[in-house]
């Protein structure tokens, strides 16, 4: 397998409850890292580190056995970076005339 990037080292919100799992694998589909892999019917945080917060594991987990805080990590990096914006600007959702929405917290917009 090829090395993965890691940015930076045990930070990742990244959390599995196995007693949730029914070992569907759709985490392991649709993570674009392969953080997850299927082990003995359940799914197992394989590569932690690789992680890129971005949420798709989650969102797609239909018993809610993973969670993590998507867009506090390298994706929200990476997509503020591809949107343009300053290292300053928030990570909030941005309407489609690229204002800031006002659920952003204080100080943000």
């Amino acid at each position: 397998m090829a090395s993965t990037l890691t940015y930076l080292k045990n930070v990742t919100s990244l959390a599995l409850d196995a007693d949730l799992c029914t070992g569907c694998g759709m985490c392991t589909v649709v993570c674009p890292r392969a953080v997850l892999s299927l082990e003995n019917g359940k799914a197992q945080i394989v590569d932690r580190d690789a992680c890129m917060e971005c949420g798709a594991c989650a969102q797609n987990c239909p018993t809610q056995a993973l969670t993590v805080e998507a867009g506090v990590g390298c994706a929200a990096a990476l997509i503020n970076t591809a949107l343009g914006r300053s290292e300053d600007d928030c990570c909030c959702v941005v309407d489609a005339n690229g204002k800031n929405s006002p659920s952003c917290g204080p100080g943000c917009c």
